[in-house]
């Protein structure tokens, strides 16, 4: 049996990666600590999750209550286990969060990928290393589009180079990413010199919004998840800035994880793709609350604030085409209204 080594293995992407790998044969070793409770509290706990992945997985799950940045303690599973792939998910994934404790940020999100890879570099060389990485590293430097505002979303004309979606080009320099768009970023270039250096099978994800039935949503994070647990119990949901008409991408967790296991069969060492829902996929928060008000009957409660996040994006669509060059028979399953389908009707909000 192959084994699969998932960090945050509890949360969004890890469980839906513990899933898919143990569906295709892997023994799979979780390591979570619920630190997303410490970040947004209680109702954003991954205690559930874990409990599901523990009764569905049975013998082929083993989890590990252990901090990532805590080197002894993930050395020690590298000691004992040899792994065939390592899906790196741990993370501080909120960009207002990481100003409230910005040693907290840099250190899950940095020093905490470092361990992982020389633990990778020592004791399973041969792995694949999936890095989940952020549209973040951009910074603010897609709000230098030329957007037109329309009724309920921002857009970019057509035949503007970007207006399929925002590629890997795109500079990283001289913009304001977050201290979590940085941290996240320090991550993301070890995960590549780790590749390039060293030769590792390493491959960065820059995800654009990561959703799913199995994501839980809170206010700092989570957008289509906590949208519809407000909607669904009559919270106040607030809107943050540019009108409610800012755009986003959104790929279900299972798309993600399949550009995993296509990457996993025959690695590009170094290789970074933006990985969203691109133009396949994607809704402005007015629009995001018109249709789950449609699909719940319910009428949304909100209010706005016009002061936006500091770094966060008035428009970002990721531009999927480098990724299909070099895995061509990867596609998406889930469109946006088979996602808000079914995190409306998973009843876990």
């Amino acid at each position: 049996m192959k084994n699969a080594l998932i960090t945050g293995s509890a949360g969004l992407i890890g469980s839906e990666s513990a899933v898919f790998f143990a569906e295709r044969g892997y023994k799979i070793f979780g390591i979570d600590n619920d630190m997303r409770q410490y970040f947004f509290g209680k109702q954003a706990s991954t205690s559930w999750n874990k409990r599901r992945l523990e009764e569905r997985l049975k013998d082929k799950y083993a989890h590990y209550d252990a901090d990532i940045r805590d080197s002894q303690a993930t050395e020690k599973i590298f000691q004992e286990n040899s792994f065939d792939i390592i899906i790196h998910t741990a993370a501080q994934p909120s960009h207002d969060w990481a100003a409230r404790e910005p040693f907290t940020d840099f250190t899950v999100n940095a020093n905490g990928t470092l361990a992982m890879l020389e633990h990778c570099r020592k004791y399973s060389p041969q792995a694949t290393f999936v890095y989940t990485s952020t549209n973040k590293v951009y910074g603010d430097r897609p709000n230098g589009l030329p957007l037109v505002e329309s009724e309920k979303r921002f857009e970019l004309a057509k035949g503007h180079r970007y207006y399929c979606g925002i590629d890997e080009s795109m500079s990283v320099d001289y913009c304001t990413h977050s201290l979590f768009g940085a941290s996240k970023l320090a991550g993301d270039i070890l995960v590549q010199e780790y590749g390039r250096y060293f030769g590792l099978k390493t491959g960065i994800f820059r995800g654009g919004c990561l959703t799913g039935p199995a994501h839980s949503g809170a206010q700092l994070h989570g957008f289509l998840a906590y949208l519809v647990k407000c909607i669904a119990a009559g919270i106040k949901y607030t809107i943050f800035g540019y009108k409610g008409k800012q755009v986003r991408d959104n790929i279900h967790s299972f798309d993600l994880v399949n550009m995993f296991w296509h990457f996993h069969q025959n690695p590009r060492p170094g290789e970074v793709y933006n990985s969203g829902g691109s133009r396949h996929s994607n809704i402005s928060v007015l629009e995001a609350i018109e249709k789950i008000e449609k699909i719940l009957n319910k009428k949304a409660i909100y209010e706005y604030n016009p002061a936006n996040r500091i770094g966060d994006h008035i428009w970002y669509i990721s531009d999927v085409s480098k990724f299909r060059s070099h895995y061509s028979e990867w596609d998406f399953k889930y469109d946006i209204d088979m996602i808000l389908e079914e995190i409306c009707s998973s009843g876990h909000f």
